[in-house]
């Protein structure tokens, strides 16, 4: 199985630590994030692996090497401009018909090999991990009828919504949908391949998953890590 590692963003949200550290480096606990994930995709199977980088790749480069000693090969592709989560898929040679991407930035105890068979059983197109994320409301929410007359009231209600977990395992023939070298993120596939009604499907996951994009995720992330650790690095 072959895996793709998005790496190249500046981590704007995590200054200042991002201004002499690329966020795939930076520790979760006592561990730079970016080792947790390789040696998870290692455990569940993964054998190749490309890094799409841009930021401080060279620093990147240095420290993950061609991968060896994870027991993975790894790769990387250069993008010299930001071009969001898709569009650098479209600058690597080599993919494989299905393959896994990811950003490089999460923490999680999702099963890769399980999402991975997931997609291959579908016969999906993309295949997007999701996760049931609840916002709760500080304010009263009112529902009215049609003349304006109050029928319902909430007060601070709990929302759910299902949102993408950063990890998707993709058909090779996605890259149709890419334009070319300019812009082009999640966002702008999902409108795209929803609009052909072409088949994505979501693979809901119940377990643990953390974002270290801002600081207070890095913290709880970080927390959970220390007292979890073999659940990670098994």
């Amino acid at each position: 199985m072959q895996a793709v590692i998005l790496a190249g963003g500046k981590g704007t949200r995590l200054y200042p630590y991002t201004v002499s550290i690329p966020k795939p480096l930076i520790p979760v606990g006592d561990v730079p994030i970016i080792e947790i994930v390789l040696k998870q995709l290692a455990s569940s199977g993964f054998k190749d692996v490309i890094m799409a980088l841009g930021y401080m790749a060279d620093m990147l480069q240095a420290y993950i090497g061609n991968g060896s000693k994870y027991g993975l090969h790894v790769s990387y592709s250069i993008e010299n401009k930001p071009l969001g989560t898709i569009a650098p898929l479209k600058l690597m040679e080599g993919l494989d018909e299905n393959f896994l991407v990811m950003n490089g930035d999460l923490l999680t105890d999702i099963n890769f090999k399980s999402l991975f068979d997931y997609h291959i059983k579908l016969k999906a197109r993309a295949t997007i991990a999701t996760y049931t994320k609840e916002t709760k409301l500080h304010l009263g929410v009112l529902e009215n009828n049609e003349e304006g007359r109050i029928v319902r009231f909430r007060e601070k209600p709990v929302l759910k919504n299902k949102v993408s977990m950063g990890i998707y395992i993709f058909h090779r023939s996605i890259t149709d949908y890419i334009p070319g070298d300019e812009y082009f993120g999640f966002d702008s596939l999902m409108y795209k391949m929803t609009e052909n009604n072409d088949r994505v499907f979501s693979y809901e996951f119940s377990g643990r998953w953390f974002d270290i994009g801002m600081h207070d995720d890095l913290v709880t992330a970080s927390e959970e890590f220390l007292k979890n650790r073999a659940i990670y690095l098994a």
